[in-house]
């Protein structure tokens, strides 16, 4: 059995090494947005709705906040999510990291197009949240190098997942070759 969840574990890793791998290039372009598998088409709908969910909760901040409310949650609840999960198996990091790293990645495109707004909305009438945040500040023209930066750090935070999720995969195939190896230990990186 334990084989088996290892194997499962590979394939669920190699998955998380396609997606990131199309999160960092073809998701950029507006036709790879447009043209989804279903498990990133899923997580896409998952956020937006804890983004439209960021502007209700963040309305009574006032109106900067809930403008950048959206994007704000949509990156807190995967990163939360991630430090829970972490606490209780740290196996469950590449993917709650790629999830965190996805929702940098996704709010990188949303930051670069304030310029632009070429971006379909929820609805004709709303407020590009970004584009109404740099006229605010009056960094509009900051806009797409934060957007670059928000969008390597998304891509770095997927890649660190897939990074922990290899080790865990080594300590894993390490315990099966030498059973000697404590499993009380092997995970605990407390001590």
């Amino acid at each position: 059995m334990k084989y088996v969840k290892l194997i499962i574990y590979c394939a669920l890793l190699f998955v998380l090494i396609k997606y990131t791998f199309f999160m960092a290039t073809d998701y950029q372009t507006f036709a790879g947005r447009n043209h989804l598998p279903f498990v990133l088409w899923v997580i896409d709908m998952i956020n937006l709705f804890i983004h439209e969910a960021g502007h209700v909760v963040f309305y009574f901040f006032g109106r900067f906040f809930h403008f950048l409310g959206g994007t704000l949650l949509q990156i807190l609840i995967p990163i939360v999510t991630a430090i829970v999960f972490a606490k209780s198996n740290w196996a469950s990091l590449p993917f709650t990291l790629y999830w965190v790293g996805h929702n940098f990645i996704n709010s990188s495109i949303y930051i670069g197009d304030a310029p632009y707004r070429k971006l379909r909305l929820i609805s004709a009438s709303a407020t590009h949240d970004w584009n109404w945040i740099f006229n605010y500040l009056g960094i509009m023209e900051e806009a797409e190098i934060i957007a670059e930066i928000v969008n390597l750090l998304g891509i770095m935070i997927c890649i660190s997942g897939i990074c922990i999720g290899l080790l865990y995969v080594i300590l894993e195939i390490r315990g099966i070759i030498n059973p000697d190896y404590s499993s009380d230990h092997k995970y605990n990186f407390k001590n």
